[in-house]
């Protein structure tokens, strides 16, 4: 009897360890995976109890009916480890401020929601991305248009985490057992605003208190015995990052919380503040220049910029907004995820890249971005920087696919960890583990790895190539000016090189 149990025991892990490598198999992709099904709508978490199945062990007469015995140790194997998402509670829980002071633009309830992770002393908070407005009017048009942005009246109660908030380890290989939290943007002040609502502007704006505001609260759940807090975020959450990683450490620090390490996560928050391709009068976020919405926003924000940057910057503290002259003064350290073709940089500066190909002077243009982009980059110990016509990437479930010299994001952030952790025990940094990865082709989607490109008005995917001729780019003058055979350079185009 003893002997049969012990058998029984090993033949239930067995089946349960083969059934978590199912699931896993299932799920995991290569580097040009099958596009992943949408995840299904949310639902009330409160009647999951009644639908769950259960499939109780009879273990009387184990000796006399060893088949039933063992159907019913691999019906419970398949309990446990089902391969479909919709019976495990992955999805993160909105939570609304305890200090009810801190609103989102309209006086809404500003919040966050929470995935936590029992056990893990790590902690992801992620600010979300979505422009901004700078004036009474551009701000009323954002209220009618993108209410989401402005306004917590409409917040799902829940939402399922992607890329690095996914909680699967196939899609989130270093990052899916910390505790997680994603802060939506309803501030639109680049997550810079200290300014309650007031008759005059018609709205608050306080997007850094409320990042204060939700790690106050985090410290009753679990944030308190913390080892490790990465503040991330993508394009305006990118900027929003290198805007209060500091202030984010110091709060923890004042509160007696030293021992927490504070980092920062930049995605798609890289602006350059250079001149447009053509200028064109100050109308919205879209048709000014960087400079001049920032400018304006930061005064009618009332934004706040990190100490040591607005002391370089007096006068001028707009200039913190970007990255290449607020880096310097951030003392925590920072990885940077910077698409060297962003798509919103493009936008501001008036370069459209659908419809008519683009001109000579655009395709320049174009490459100088790149260009201009590497240089401001080169000093940043830890960097991620595809040569890619694209924008954001930490939250695309496609962000394990890109590469640069054969290295991937996940694994580049893990390599990342480890360096910092074995800096802080007077270790060697790891051999073969690079942190600072910026592609040298100077064309967009020069890199093989790039998400894929579609035609805007057929739908149907473009090689790199097919790319490149749609932007008007001349195979047989480039090779010229770069002295090659043009079957040559269509070699390396197509490969990346």
């Amino acid at each position: 009897m003893t002997a049969i149990r012990m058998v029984s025991s090993v033949l239930l892990l067995v089946l349960m360890q083969s059934g978590a490598l199912l699931c896993a198999r299932r799920f995991r992709g290569g580097r040009n995976p099958q596009p992943r099904r949408a995840p299904p709508p949310p639902t009330y978490r409160s009647d999951r109890a009644d639908t769950t199945e259960s499939f109780p062990l009879d273990f009387t007469a184990v000796e006399e009916n060893m088949d039933n015995f063992m159907t019913q140790v691999k019906n419970l194997a398949q309990s446990l480890y089902p391969c479909s998402a919709q019976k495990l509670d992955y999805d993160m829980k909105l939570n609304f401020l305890e200090n009810t002071t801190v609103t989102c633009n309209d006086g809404s309830a500003a919040g966050y929601y929470l995935k936590e992770s029992r056990g893990s002393r790590r902690w992801l908070i992620f600010l979300e991305g979505g422009w901004y407005c700078f004036n009474k009017e551009n701000c009323d048009s954002r209220y009618e248009t993108m209410r989401r942005l402005m306004s917590s009246s409409k917040w799902p109660l829940t939402k399922t985490g992607t890329g690095i908030l996914s909680p699967l380890p196939e899609e989130n290989p270093h990052w899916w057992n910390a505790n997680m939290v994603f802060i939506p943007y309803c501030s639109s002040d680049v997550w810079s605003g200290a300014t309650a609502k007031t008759e005059q502007s018609g709205y608050a704006f306080m997007g850094s208190l409320i990042i204060q505001e939700v790690v106050k609260d985090l410290l009753n759940k679990g944030l308190d015995n913390a080892k490790v807090l990465l503040l991330a975020g993508s394009s305006a959450g990118g900027t929003g990052v290198l805007l209060n990683v500091d202030r984010v450490a110091e709060l923890l620090e004042g509160l007696g919380h030293t021992g927490i390490q504070v980092r920062g996560l930049s995605d798609s928050g890289w602006f350059l503040d250079n001149k447009q391709y053509h200028c064109t009068d100050c109308v919205d976020t879209v048709s000014c220049a960087p400079t001049e919405t920032i400018k304006r926003g930061i005064k009618y924000w009332g934004g706040v910029v990190p100490e040591r940057c607005r002391q370089t910057h007096e006068g001028e503290e707009w200039n913190c907004f970007f990255g290449y002259r607020v880096f310097p003064s951030i003392k925590s350290p920072v990885f940077v995820v910077q698409w060297l073709f962003d798509e919103a940089q493009l936008t501001v500066d008036n370069i459209q890249l659908t419809g008519q190909p683009v001109q000579e002077g655009q395709w320049r243009y174009i490459q100088n971005l790149g260009i201009e982009l590497r240089n401001t980059l080169k000093d940043v110990p830890a960097m991620f920087a595809p040569a890619c016509l694209s924008h954001e990437v930490i939250t695309r479930n496609y962000w394990i696919d890109v590469q640069v010299k054969g290295t991937s994001l996940p694994r580049a952030l893990h390599c990342w960890d480890r360096s910092l952790h074995d800096n802080r025990n007077n270790k060697a940094p790891p051999k073969g583990c690079p942190v600072h990865l910026i592609d040298s082709c100077p064309w967009p989607h020069c890199n093989p790895t790039c998400p894929t490109i579609r035609d805007q008005f057929t739908g149907q995917e473009m090689n790199v190539i097919q790319f490149l001729m749609h932007m008007g780019f001349d195979v047989q003058k480039m090779a010229q000016q770069q002295g090659m055979d043009p079957s040559k350079l269509l070699g390396m185009l197509s490969s990346g090189s």
